[in-house]
């Protein structure tokens, strides 16, 4: 696994860093200043750090976090390793993949799209509000017998140009393409370390999908092509790995469509579970069987649907001979429906994917 962090000045990124260094047995990789600072699109840095920034502005810089030695990472040496340049940096750990690395040195999106090319490589972004890092930036420069009084209008100019540089090396276009995006308001390194634990960046799915992620994707997708006036749901049927049918909730075939009015019962707006017996619209799950037929679902077929199904969808699961349903969000009546799955011997599970997308780390829970 490699994992790249790019984010805005003091939101933690070297923190992150370390956290996986220490608790998850990954080493930190990066790239040293060479004598062709434009090869492969890499340019000297400061490792997303402010010195570039500052001195800009014409003001002392701070202590560069570039080198090895000034890594602001309190990591072993043997757990860093420096490069000439990113294809050598590439290089190795595609050797080595089946170890643990990571990297806050992405300095352009040219070096991004380098390391993204390799299945094992995760990209995480880290932010935080404004006051939040300009907090910690003084708290990390407050040395009164040489650091300047910097401001908080001079730490968001430093800021902007770190995020919106033209010159391709804004980090804000790097992090908009994160798959995992955390939001860093922790207090203290024991709380993020904590949360942290929790989100589980390790976890293997975020790199390629497991089964049920995948078929639980595919079921999502169906769910995008329902006008349902109510709520989209889709759903697979799957045998040995194989998908055997799709099916997303809507009007039948001939009618007008739910978004279109064909739904009385949908368009009222009536609550979950209320006037079913009235609703035009077929349920994704009965569209897929309807899909399917009995003959091709057999024994050991597999139903992902990203709502758990209703109590009517659930007897006609029973009935084909459906082995296991696995469902994503909950439903109005999930405690009939698993009462009817006990009984008639039907496996019932929720799918819980690791958290992606934007991760407030101040709400992440156990």
């Amino acid at each position: 696994m490699f994992i790249g962090i790019c984010g805005s000045i003091c939101s933690g990124r070297s923190t992150v860093a370390q956290y996986l260094v220490e608790h998850h047995g990954f080493k930190y990789v990066y790239t040293q200043p060479s004598s062709h600072p434009e090869q492969n699109g890499h340019r000297p840095t400061t490792n997303g750090d402010v010195e570039d920034e500052v001195q800009k502005l014409d003001l002392t810089p701070v202590p560069t976090h570039r080198d090895a030695a000034d890594l602001p990472l309190k990591i072993s040496r043997d757990k860093l390793i420096p490069f000439a340049t990113p294809d050598l940096l590439l290089d190795f750990v595609t050797k080595h993949w089946q170890e643990r690395y990571v990297t806050a040195d992405l300095p352009t999106e040219a070096v991004l799209e380098l390391y993204s090319r390799r299945p094992f490589f995760l990209l995480i972004s880290i932010d935080a509000p404004l006051g939040v890092r300009f907090a910690r930036f003084r708290a990390k420069t407050s040395d009164p017998n040489s650091s300047p009084d910097y401001t908080l209008e001079v730490f968001a100019r430093m800021s902007d140009a770190h995020l919106y540089d033209a010159s391709s090396a804004g980090q804000l276009a790097l992090m908009n393409r994160a798959s995992v995006r955390l939001l860093n308001t922790s207090s203290s390194l024991a709380h993020l370390y904590a949360t942290l634990a929790k989100v589980d960046l390790v976890n293997e799915d975020r790199l390629r999908p497991s089964w049920d992620t995948y078929f639980m994707a595919l079921a999502s997708l169906a769910a995008r092509r329902s006008n349902c006036m109510k709520r989209r749901v889709g759903c697979v049927l799957v045998r040995e790995r194989r998908v055997i049918s799709t099916g997303y909730n809507g009007t039948p075939r001939g009618l007008r469509n739910c978004g279109e009015g064909g739904c009385g019962r949908c368009n009222e707006g009536q609550g979950s579970g209320h006037g079913l017996a009235t609703c035009l619209c077929i349920h994704a799950e009965e569209n897929a069987l309807l899909e399917a037929g009995r003959e091709r679902i057999r024994e050991g077929a597999i139903l992902y649907c990203d709502t758990c199904p209703c109590l009517t969808c659930s007897i006609k699961i029973c009935q084909v001979g459906i082995g296991e349903v696995v469902y994503s969000e909950g439903y109005s009546m999930d405690g009939d429906t698993a009462a009817v799955f006990r009984e008639a011997g039907v496996r019932l599970r929720q799918f819980v994917p690791p958290a992606q997308g934007l991760i407030h780390l101040e709400k992440v829970h156990g």
